[in-house]
């Protein structure tokens, strides 16, 4: 999948040198001359990069609405001198990181680079949990209840025991929770339990 740096920039001269800076590198650009058009345009995996200080919409409500939209993509937001508290509100409401002007090109595309990288593995491990999660669904209630106490570390006897059901049956339910679930260990089993909560 192609991850795209959304730029929005009220300044034509500025959104015009980060996008030839971007595409220089081999990256994907959107680009966009106010935060209102972004919103609007949907939402594409990758980060974005955003002015702080535009008219209509800041970069602050800019991410105040990402957020209500269930929008996670990170936000480098790029600063004026009289914007670093304004900025660091923005890192508290969830902004990646702030880049002030001028701003050093090297460290711009390092941060761009590490939040690609990031959404990256974030979307993956978000794609892996409801895959585990689909498996989990498929599994009956004491195929769940043996899985619980499979991941807490007991044997089949004191499986059998908690269950109260026999130790051959806790061997059946085991290899279906196994095949189920595409554990090909029980190390495997216990990671799949840790990355889907269970107790």
């Amino acid at each position: 999948m192609s991850h795209t740096v959304s730029i929005i920039d009220d300044d034509p001269a500025v959104l015009d040198a980060l996008t030839m800076l971007m595409q220089s590198h081999g990256l994907t650009v959107a680009r966009f001359e106010s935060a209102q058009a972004f919103l609007e345009a949907g939402q594409q995996p990758g980060c974005v990069v955003s002015d702080v200080r535009m008219p209509e919409m800041t970069g602050i409500e800019l991410l105040r609405n990402m957020k209500q939209d269930g929008d996670d993509r990170p936000v480098i937001l790029i600063t004026g001198h009289g914007d670093i508290e304004m900025a660091v509100h923005a890192i508290k409401l969830g902004a990646r990181e702030f880049i002030e002007k001028p701003f050093d090109n090297a460290k711009l595309l390092d941060c761009v680079v590490d939040a690609l990288e990031a959404t990256s593995t974030t979307q993956l491990e978000s794609q892996e949990r409801k895959e585990l999660a689909d498996r989990f669904a498929l599994l009956t209630e004491r195929q769940r209840e043996t899985m619980r106490c499979l991941i807490r570390g007991m044997a089949n006897k004191q499986i059998a025991a908690e269950l109260g059901i026999s130790p051959r049956t806790v061997e059946i339910h085991r290899t279906w929770v196994m095949n189920k679930m595409a554990a090909k260990t029980l190390a495997d089993l216990v990671r799949m339990g840790l990355a889907l909560g269970l107790r």
